[in-house]
This record gives structure tokens, sequence and C-alpha cells, in this order.
């Protein structure tokens, strides 16, 4: 009867204890066993804090590919197989998920001088950041962009698109019709805004047949970060604080990054 007890103390805070580390959805007991249940969010804080970072699983959709990512991940030594510890291993390219690009990705001479992941602006990819709801029936032209009327002194601006509306990132197969920069959209961008963090929702910021011309055109000077396959559903308009952290990849022209909104 106490052993019973004390696992339905362990449940009651696993479910109602926000301040863990690692929060449960569900608990329940089965004789004196615990069947925990992690709880998986995108929001937390009642509101405060916005996960928009999608979570790396096979079925995500990986450039020009209708297979998806695959299995990345697997346990290279397991407890069950009579290892000490569980230790996983993979293999990942570093353009999957949300990820970073540098100047390195369309331009070899930034590369070879090493213009890389860990080369980056961290101040820049941390601060205030304006949601904007981009027209439904475009890709971003120069037009579009005119239409925005973003305010000079705007740093950072992450464009959701139909994209996020298609649920694209939640799709495994690569698909050509996503929204993207258009060459002219990303001239006015660099011609006629403060804006030096360009945030999309799909694999790449530039649309598909724009994809190397959008793209040299943000990454020339060197100013500008590109934030792709950001997860905006769920989050309302407006201006936040960003956290935007990607690995410190020393000779890679990318990085998968952790990305957080908190008003």
């Amino acid at each position: 009867m106490k052993s019973v007890f004390i696992f339905a103390f362990i449940c009651a805070i696993s479910v109602a204890g926000a301040s863990t580390a690692y929060p449960s959805g569900e608990c329940s007991l089965t004789g004196d066993e615990t069947n925990i249940v992690p709880l998986r969010r995108e929001v937390y804080d009642d509101g405060r804090i916005f996960d928009i970072t999608h979570r790396l699983v096979p079925e995500m959709p990986v450039w020009d590919s209708k297979e998806g990512l695959g299995n990345f991940l697997w346990l290279a030594s397991s407890m069950k197989n009579g290892s000490v510890a569980n230790n996983s291993a993979m293999k990942i390219g570093v353009h999957i998920g949300t990820h970073i690009d540098t100047p390195g990705h369309f331009y070899d001479n930034y590369y070879d001088a090493g213009f890389d992941a860990d080369a980056l602006d961290i101040a820049l990819l941390n601060g205030l950041v304006l949601l904007v709801d981009v027209p439904r029936d475009n890709n971003i032209t120069a037009e579009v962009m005119k239409s925005l009327s973003i305010p000079k002194g705007v740093k950072r601006v992450l464009f959701r698109t139909l994209n996020t509306d298609r649920k694209l990132m939640f799709k495994k197969e690569f698909d050509t019709s996503y929204v993207g920069f258009m060459e002219d959209g990303a001239k006015w961008l660099v011609e006629n805004t403060d804006i030096k963090l360009v945030g999309v929702d799909y694999l790449s910021v530039a649309a598909y047949v724009h994809t190397v011309e959008s793209h040299r055109v943000f990454l020339e000077s060197r100013e500008i970060i590109v934030v792709e396959s950001l997860k905006l559903d769920g989050v309302p308009a407006g201006i936040y604080s960003l956290n935007c952290l990607p690995l410190r990849l020393v000779g890679s022209e990318a990085s998968p990054t952790r990305c957080i909104l908190t008003r």
C-alpha cells in the first residue's frame, strides 16, 4: 500500500510539475508500475514561449527527394543488448529540418575563406523579430515585399506563407510548388529594408524557379542570415524575442538550429 502511494505521488508530480526537466502528459498506475508518457509541446509557459523548430523525424521532407529523410538515427549501443548505457548515433545533412545557410552555400570563395556556421553572428540570431503573414496567392516578389510595409529599422523578419497552411514540412515528398523569394523580391528586401535576418517556412528561402538567384542575392554581402524550415503554425503574427542557436560546425556552409520565440 505504501509503494502504491509513493507511485501515485510520483505520478502527480510528473503530470503537474511544470518545473521538471521532462514533464509527462500521462501517468497511470498498474499495480506497482507507472506508465509515463513524455509531453511533447510547441507552446510553453502558458503561451509565452513558442518552439518554431521542426522535429527531426524520418518522414520530414528533403530537398528534391520523394523518400523523405528516412532512418537517420540509431542506437549504436543498447542496454537491451547488454551495454551499460544507451548511446545513439546519427547521420544527417546540415540542410535538414530547421537550419541556417551561410554565404559559403552559394559562394565558393566564401566557403574557402571560412565563412561557415561557426562564424555566424550570434547577436543577429538573437533579438527582437517580426513575424508577418505573406499574401497566400504568390511567391515573394518585389510587389509583395512592398505590400507588407515592413518599417525601417526592423532587422529580423519571419515570413509565414502558404507553405504553413499546406503543412508542406509535414509531407514526406518534396514539393516544388512551395512559396519562396523570387529574385526581384530578394533584391527589393536587400535594397529597401534594414532586414538582416530572413526566416521562411519551407526548405528554401528561394522559390524553386529562382533557387540559385535568390540565394545569391541574400548571401552575397555576408550581411544577411537565412533561416529555413521554420515551424510557424499556431503562432500569432507580431513582435517577439527570437533565440536561434546553430551548432558550431567549423567548415560547414549550414547548420541545424533550435529556434524559439518569446513574447
